[in-house]
């Protein structure tokens, strides 16, 4: 592993590549258990007091040079509020006008952020130099490709501003009734007033799509066929008021606030939103008319170098398309090593691993119900694994965090483009509490053995967990996020339940448990293999199906949300091996002195970070 070209850090991965983990070495710590002992937190460096201030005013002004970008951010951190309330009334600026000045900032932030003297700093704020430095860099290498939808410290690599899971409208209904507060007159007309704007945004993304379509940028069919068919449905709300009038309007009669909110809403959304989405539908018509089943980026203009980035953007590192594929390989064998003998344990003694996971998920034992019964059933079952592992976090951490978070359903319209789960934190002030959003469109996506690891992923200790530590940092750190992180760590927590003992008495949930690991090795090589080796949608469906047993009807959206995404589903396996490299090195370097406990604390403490930042960060907690 090399270090990311956009990282600042002096740590190299080279320093991390003298301690290797071996792929048996990774495959005996997925089931370890750590002992517990005391040790120190971390030290922080001495400051001159008018330079550290100077840094921590430096870094909130670029942290609110962002927010002014995306100002949807501000409010689910709960932080458009007193001078900055006026964000609560804004949407992005999704023009091709827009993405050049959001840029632009990028290279003027990043300018400052390389140019302040560093010497004497804390070392958590030189961590947020180099965070703000990797992210910034990666941005603008990414602005610099001619087309799509370019995270900035997030997770969605999108050649394609408007298809299937990515677009206005999808994010922004959900946002406006889950992430928009109404508790007050001025709350409600901040809605309307992002009601008014929509359109714009809708008009912004439908230019940049055209541009896009206009140096040969379309999308392959099979995704236009279910961005089509979501528009439809959008459109089929909005056109009577629908979902985001609804919401307005049960809402500020909850909180009593008077007014003709309804009325205005819908004004709005049937007469203005409604055309700019049939708008964007007669586009991806267009786009349909001349679509190929081609999957992989490598089909589009310039696709090599976009699937390149991509790979950088979402690993934090230099691996290339080759050596994540023959990773995803050999992981996948050793982790199906110890699942054989497992299944062997329980009755399924012939066929490969993937034949009989597939057999085992035909296990009715293992079914939820049905329909709305069936959905009651999973939501009851998530709701008790959440009460379960929340009261195992004192035997991981040293300070343990809130854990403040709900379970919902995603909106039906967005189910069909949607993957099985996703969640992360709320807001900084606790407002609005951390989410895991699950699809519940056919409960034949979930098994009873599979969604204990589910939840550990989405919610505790992972997503919203880790997201809470990050929230207590400065604004800029709990803004930027890196996707090998954030998905490395989700991907080290459900490691971290098995090691608190949750499937010592159930060996299908471990068997559930390793199938999701084996999982992420198989997106190491379906990701790869769509987007580098040029393999088909069905090749890569089957490969996940004869390989790992998975379910066709979970596989689809899944392979789907790949060629969506190019890279991302490489993040999640890269990261939690680089966290289990990390625990290896601190284990050997602490000897008795190690204490899981601590590790973990050290690692969220040091917030969401590049992995090279990440080795610097647990360097300094090895030699505190």
């Amino acid at each position: 592993m090399t270090p990311t070209v956009a990282s600042a850090t002096s740590y190299t991965m080279q320093h991390i590549n003298d301690l290797p983990l071996s792929r048996r070495s990774f495959i005996a710590a997925l089931g370890s258990t750590s002992a517990l002992a005391v040790m120190p937190g971390c030290v922080t460096t001495p400051a001159t007091a008018s330079g550290q201030v100077a840094a921590e005013a430096l870094l909130d002004d670029i942290a609110w040079n962002l927010l002014r970008h995306e100002p949807t951010r501000a409010t689910s951190l709960g932080v458009d509020t007193g001078v900055h309330a006026a964000l609560r009334s804004q949407l992005a600026d999704a023009s091709l006008e827009g993405q050049n000045a959001y840029a632009a900032t990028l290279r003027a932030d990043l300018e400052r952020a390389r140019a302040f003297p560093k010497e004497g700093l804390e070392a958590a704020t030189r961590t947020s130099f180099e965070v703000v430095e990797s992210a910034y860099a990666t941005a603008i290498d990414g602005f610099a490709l001619p087309y799509g939808d370019i995270p900035v410290g997030s997770w969605r690599t999108a050649p394609y501003a408007v298809i299937q899971n990515v677009g206005a409208y999808i994010d922004l209904p959900r946002f406006m009734d889950s992430s928009h507060p109404i508790e007050s007159a001025a709350d409600a007309e901040a809605y309307v007033a992002r009601l008014n704007q929509m359109p714009g945004v809708l008009a912004g993304e439908l230019e940049r799509i055209q541009q896009a379509r206009a140096i040969g940028v379309v999308p392959p069919d099979f995704l236009l066929d279910k961005a089509i068919d979501q528009m439809r449905r959008q459109i089929a709300d909005t056109r009577s008021g629908g979902a985001m009038v609804e919401s307005l309007t049960r809402r500020t009669a909850e909180k009593g606030i008077a007014g003709n909110w309804g009325d205005r809403a819908k004004t709005i959304v049937t007469g203005s939103i409604t055309p700019a989405l049939e708008a964007q539908l007669a586009e991806l018509q267009v786009q349909r008319a001349s679509a190929d089943s081609d999957p992989g980026i490598w089909s589009q203009p310039r696709g090599d170098e976009w699937y390149a980035w991509s790979l950088r953007s979402s690993t934090t590192t230099d691996m290339g398309p080759d050596e994540i594929h023959e990773l995803g390989l050999s992981t996948l064998e050793d982790i199906h090593s110890r699942m054989d003998p497992i299944l062997c344990d329980i009755g399924y003694n012939d066929g490969s691993v993937g034949t009989r996971m597939t057999q085992l998920a035909e296990d009715e034992r293992f079914k939820f119900a049905e329909g709305n019964p069936g959905r009651a059933q999973i939501m009851e079952f998530i709701e008790e694994r959440v009460d379960w592992i929340r009261a195992q976090m004192p035997r991981a951490f040293r300070r343990v965090a809130p854990g403040n978070l709900e379970v919902r359903r995603l909106p039906p319209a967005e189910e069909p483009g949607a993957p099985t789960a996703y969640g992360g934190a709320g807001s900084v002030d606790g407002m609005v509490p951390g989410r895991m959003w699950i699809n519940l469109r056919t409960t034949d996506l979930h098994r009873r053995y599979d969604l204990p690891t589910l939840v550990h992923h989405e919610t505790i200790p992972g997503h919203v967990w880790e997201g809470e530590y990050s929230n207590q940092l400065p604004l800029i750190r709990s803004i930027l996020a890196f996707n090998s992180f954030s998905e490395g760590w989700a991907l080290y927590a459900e490691q971290l339940g098995d090691e608190l003992g949750a499937y010592e008495d159930n060996p299908a949930w471990q068997l559930g448990y390793l199938q999701g690991a084996a999982f992420r090795a198989c997106r190491l090589v379906v990701d790869t293999g769509l987007h580098h080796k040029r393999w088909g949608r069905e090749q890569s469906i089957r490969f996940f199906m004869d390989r790992n047993g998975n379910k066709r009807e979970e596989v689809e959206s899944e392979v789907d949300r790949y060629c969506s995404w190019p890279g991302q589903a490489t993040g999640y396996m890269v990261g939690k091996q680089e966290i289990l490299r990390q625990r290896e090195r601190a284990t050997v370097a602490l000897g008795g002195q190690y204490d899981l406990r601590d590790f973990n604390q050290s690692v969220v403490d040091g917030g969401n970070v590049p992995l090279d930042v990440l080795a610097g960060n647990i360097t300094r907690y090895i030699g505190s």
